[in-house]
């Protein structure tokens, strides 16, 4: 066993691979010689991932009592250290991940690039460890891998006060070691002979086959020659892939009628071998086997909702699947991993399929003739699933991730004009699915989305306030008809309905009046203090007349832009003099009231203090008011707007 020794026990999560835990161990210690950073690769299923788990055991204070470790190597085990951050990357874009290593270390950071600044800036070196890199993103085709390491971990190797072990797919390793001095950084690449392990793999087939480990009782599971024969042939065609070890075992277990153990042809020596000879020795066609996974390797998240799995098959075969499914569970078994999943629908849990490693989906995608061309039929399979084209009642796996197939289908710009799909899609992979597309490709709703994006994924407010929040955006960017279409089509009750909102950068100040006519009656007014020389803008006269400091005072004086508070529409030919302002005995008495934060507004009922409308901002509130009938004007830098707030019934919207 390379690097291994014979009078030690094995780590009991790896089994081995000896040489490279001792590399980590003395990576974990600074050991003399040692890099300051070290990369994990490999070809997918290379193990990457338990070796780092198994590392990971040995770091964390509360884990290492569960290990044997008087009876381990010495020079894998690390000293007991304060535990590394580890800010696993799966699922998360690149600057999710260093928020999170500013949050582990309480960074007083309010940008990425005062985040690297405080880091490099640290007293004391830290210890990172990133895991599951080739997983990161919340849509796969989006390249959020390449862009972590580009974007964040090269900048995490070249600070001098960050020790960091990463995980890393084979092509962003070599492009992260290679921006690092000599010296610096160690890859270890587990295909390679130095950090291979062949015996290890005998091992874990011989135990995957003992039934005291799980497997059935078959004649080469049960005869202990037999067992130890078959792990041997397993291990030894598998190559340095303990997934295909997994997947060989799993086929045999599934489906043991007519194998021959003494047959090595039907033992695989590569993941697309495990399929094909999986098939052929169960008498199907190996391309029906991947037909039937097919949804699989190219589903967005965890996997799919079983119910879809028909369908989507369907959609990507041209012919139903139906039957082939019913009848394919020994076939398609050994590669799946179904999983059970909460959802926000009524039913309760359902069931979700899963391919058991990211790599049986490479090699099913690499198989199809064209993948954008499956996912434009998947696409197109999943919008027919959606009841009445009703995205409130689209399953969720449906609703939340039909951009990233959109998107891999080069279907997605068609898509981004529909503000119930902006509403109810979870924002988190719909937004990342709308950055990836050219800016050029977007039309100005999905750009309206983009904008507002950032609020929705930080704030993970429920639907109706989404709702809320891009209604407003829409008035915001001169698409009235799309915040119509919120109010009218989608049966929500939103805390709010915009009125108008007017562009002007600048406004310091705004209030709430009224102007009198002369018949008793008089015009609710928005007055917005602005810089003088806005078009529009009316001079702020004092009350002792004329200025006598002359023009200059005179143009450095703020001016006034009147407009009607509830029709849209500046009113250039009043005397802002005229406009009476709401008495203090008045807005007291006023059935609502209104607080204010830098990023926030809350309106609430003055009797019982409960907050009736929330608005946020992805820009600084710069003023505020609320008039006596509940009309809310607020200013940002982008302008100002005025929002009717609804009944004091309403829910909170925070």
């Amino acid at each position: 066993m390379t690097g291994s020794t014979e009078d030690y026990a094995p780590h009991p999560h790896i089994g081995g691979r000896t040489a490279a835990l001792r590399a980590l161990a003395a990576w974990r210690v600074a050991a003399p010689g040692a890099p300051r950073v070290v990369v994990v690769t490999g070809g997918s299923g290379s193990g990457r991932s338990r070796l780092l788990t198994g590392f990971l055991m040995l770091c964390d204070p509360g884990y290492r009592k569960q290990l044997p470790l008087d009876e381990m190597d010495p020079s894998t085990v690390p000293p007991e250290l304060p535990a590394p951050a580890v800010p696993a990357a799966e699922g998360l874009t690149a600057a999710q991940l260093l928020w999170l290593l500013a949050d582990h270390y309480e960074l007083h950071a309010g940008s990425t690039e005062d985040v690297f600044a405080e880091l490099a800036g640290l007293a004391e070196p830290v210890t990172v460890v990133v895991p599951d890199v080739d997983r990161a993103g919340p849509v796969r085709s989006t390249g959020e891998p390449a862009r972590l390491v580009r974007e964040v971990l090269a900048r995490l190797a070249a600070a001098g006060t960050v020790r960091l072990l990463a995980e890393v797919p084979r092509p962003q390793a070599a492009e992260l070691a290679a921006g690092l001095p000599s010296g610096t950084v160690q890859v270890i690449d587990l295909d390679e002979p130095e950090w291979a392990d062949p015996e290890v793999l005998v091992l874990h087939a011989q135990a995957a086959l003992n039934p005291e480990h799980g497997a059935p009782e078959l004649p080469f599971t049960v005869d202990p020659a037999a067992r130890l024969a078959l792990g041997a042939a397993i291990g030894r065609r598998a190559g340095t892939s303990p997934l295909v070890v997994q997947l060989a075992v799993n086929c045999l277990l599934m489906a043991p009628e007519g194998f021959d153990p003494a047959d090595e042809r039907y033992l695989p020596t590569s993941v697309g071998e495990a399929l094909d000879l999986h098939a052929v020795r169960l008498g199907a066609d190996p391309r029906t086997l991947r037909l039937l996974l097919a949804p699989l390797a190219l589903a967005e998240a965890d996997g799919i909702p079983v119910h879809l799995w028909a369908r989507l098959a369907s959609a990507v075969a041209g012919q139903d699947m139906s039957r082939a499914i019913a009848d394919g569970m020994l076939l398609a078994g050994p590669f799946v991993q179904p999983r059970e999943e909460e959802t926000d629908m009524e039913d309760g849990p359902r069931t979700v399929l899963g391919l058991l490693h990211p790599a049986v989906g490479d090699e099913i995608r690499a198989g199809l003739p064209s993948v954008g061309a499956a996912q434009t039929q998947v696409a197109m399979a999943l919008l027919e699933a959606v009841p009445e084209q009703d995205w409130s009642k689209a399953d969720p796996y449906v609703r939340d991730h039909i951009a990233g197939h959109t998107l891999e289908a080069g279907l997605l710009p068609q898509l981004l004009t529909d503000p119930a799909l902006f509403v109810h899609a979870d924002p988190v992979p719909l937004r990342a699915a709308v950055e990836a597309v050219p800016a050029e490709d977007l039309g100005a709703p999905a750009c309206t989305y983009l904008r507002t994006a950032p609020l929705l994924t930080r704030t993970r407010p429920p639907a109706r306030l989404r709702a809320a929040l891009l209604e407003t955006a829409f008035v915001e960017d001169g698409l009235p008809e799309y915040a119509d279409a919120i109010h009218q089509r989608l049966g929500l009750e939103l805390p709010w309905r915009t009125l108008w909102s007017l562009p002007v950068p600048g406004i310091s100040a705004v209030t709430i009046g009224s102007l009198p006519h002369p018949d008793g009656t008089a015009t609710e007014v928005a007055v917005l203090v602005v810089p003088a020389g806005t078009p529009g803008a009316l001079p702020l006269h004092e009350s002792g007349g004329e200025s006598s400091a002359g023009a200059p005072e005179e143009e450095s004086r703020p001016a006034v832009l009147v407009h009607g508070l509830v029709q849209p529409g500046v009113l250039d030919d009043v005397d802002p003099r005229q406009i009476v302002r709401p008495s203090e005995d008045e807005r007291a008495a006023a059935p609502l009231g209104l607080s204010r934060g830098a990023d926030y507004l809350r309106v609430w009922e003055r009797a019982d203090r409960k907050v009736v409308a929330a608005l946020l901002s992805d820009t600084p509130f710069t003023a505020a008011d609320l008039s006596p009938d509940g009309i809310l004007l607020v200013a940002t830098e982008r302008g100002a707007k005025a929002l009717r707030i609804r009944a004091a019934d309403s829910e909170i919207a925070s």
